[in-house]
């Protein structure tokens, strides 16, 4: 027996899946973000300039396409680890130039990753990126939109929006300076981990799991404390934007995000709920990432990515409105003899037309087909034999109560039709 790749994952029921997609789909529509694909392949060299070269996933975690081909000028390809790359890719290569450009999109990405509860090596993700907008009121939107998102229109409730502030590239050149210092002198202290990224990607030391780490970081130096005239002030239009929008925040210092192209705002949504990967949301401003890939194209811009599977599992263990709205009433069809198929096709063909959701046994026997029907969760049964045939009519059988009554198919459909 051939099993899955360790990391990835069979959806054998899609339905949880579709809605969350779908209604995302829907209220990011109606917000002003246009729906569009990018390809799952791309160039290493796109994230080697956009998320940085000792960032972890650059580092170790990228699935490396080797190709077979003979075509001397192939550039090195590999499965696309996040999607924000790829959106501003996008964005330059097709010249796009009506500001602020508001998209998002939906796909697998692929991380070489030790999997756990709620990490894949193959995972789904949703990005919005909202391009060519300056204003810090742009990243309280795309926030607020988030909340709403998930506390109102998916109905999560044990989840907290965590809040920092990272300043412009010269607040973090020197803010990254006091805190190598600060690390310097505690060298004896951090993990090897940290003693690595102290000089690598400095800012990262903040992800560490270690607890002893985590305590000394505690009296670090805080990066809002040092941040520039205007940046200060950013920082506090972003903390007014949200009060007033009557969107909840802590404020986590610490909080940096794993790449190296993001700036001033840095946020992610988390949930105790999820354990030790707590967050399932993540996003911020990234205004030097297309300046990097084409300097003649730059622009400001913030984004977001969602972890699709990590909401899916919110939703489990809540087991709130998302899933009483999937609960639609089920109907069985089945026909008490052969001969009879035509016309239990042609009562399960009307009954889909009327947006009904319907499930044809056609190879059962009239007491293996109940059974499977109650399993299903079926509400009602239609059964068809000589008699109903005759008639125009069905023997209706509810479920729930146990009644069964001849109806007439006319009365049928106009019943499940209301």
């Amino acid at each position: 027996m051939i099993n899955r790749p360790r990391g990835t994952q069979d959806f054998i029921n899609m339905e949880l899946f579709d809605y969350v997609v779908h209604t995302m789909h829907l209220f990011l529509q109606r917000s002003g973000f246009r729906h569009i694909q990018t390809p799952i392949i791309e160039s290493v060299d796109l994230f080697k300039r956009s998320l940085g070269l000792h960032t972890d996933v650059v580092g170790k975690e990228m699935f490396i396409i080797q190709s077979h081909g003979t075509d001397a000028e192939q550039v090195p390809l590999c499965l696309r680890p996040e999607m924000t790359a790829s959106v501003v890719r996008a964005f330059i290569e097709n010249g796009i130039d009506l500001l602020p450009w508001r998209v998002f999109s939906v796909g697998p990405v692929f991380r070489h990753e030790r999997p756990q509860k709620g990490r894949y090596r193959q995972f789904h993700q949703a990005t919005i990126e909202l391009i060519g907008g300056k204003s810090i009121g742009y990243d309280a939107q795309l926030i607020h939109l988030l909340n709403y998102i998930f506390g109102t229109v998916l109905g999560l409730s044990c989840y907290e929006l965590q809040l920092n502030f990272l300043g412009c590239l010269e607040d973090r050149a020197l803010y990254k300076k006091r805190l190598q210092d600060f690390l310097q002198e505690h060298q004896q202290v951090i993990c090897q981990t940290c003693v690595l990224r102290k000089d690598a990607n400095t800012l990262r030391v903040f992800d560490c799991k270690s607890s002893t780490c985590q305590e000394l970081y505690k009296k670090a130096p805080i990066l809002t404390d040092n941040l520039c005239d205007p940046c200060a002030l950013e920082w506090v239009f972003l903390q007014d934007y949200l009060h007033m929008l009557q969107v909840g925040f802590t404020k986590v210092p610490t909080l940096v995000r794993g790449l190296d192209y993001y700036n001033k705002t840095a946020f992610e949504f988390v949930s105790a709920n999820l354990g030790a990967q707590s967050a399932f949301c993540g996003g911020g401003r990234y205004d030097s990432l297309i300046e990097q890939l084409s300097p003649k194209h730059s622009q400001p811009a913030v984004g977001a990515g969602i972890g699709i599977e990590r909401v899916l599992l919110l939703l489990d263990v809540e087991k709130n409105k998302a899933y009483s709205s999937l609960q639609k009433p089920l109907i069985v069809c089945i026909p008490l003899k052969a001969c009879y198929i035509p016309n239990i096709l042609l009562v399960n063909q009307k009954l889909i037309a009327c947006n009904v959701q319907v499930e044809l046994l056609l190879d059962s026997s009239l007491k293996n087909g109940m059974k499977k029907a109650a399993k299903m969760m079926a509400t009602h049964v239609v059964l068809l034999g000589q008699e109903e045939a005759e008639k125009n009519m069905v023997m209706l059988k509810d479920m729930v109560t146990g009644l069964q009554k001849h109806i007439n198919l006319d009365v049928l459909i106009e019943q499940f039709s209301r």
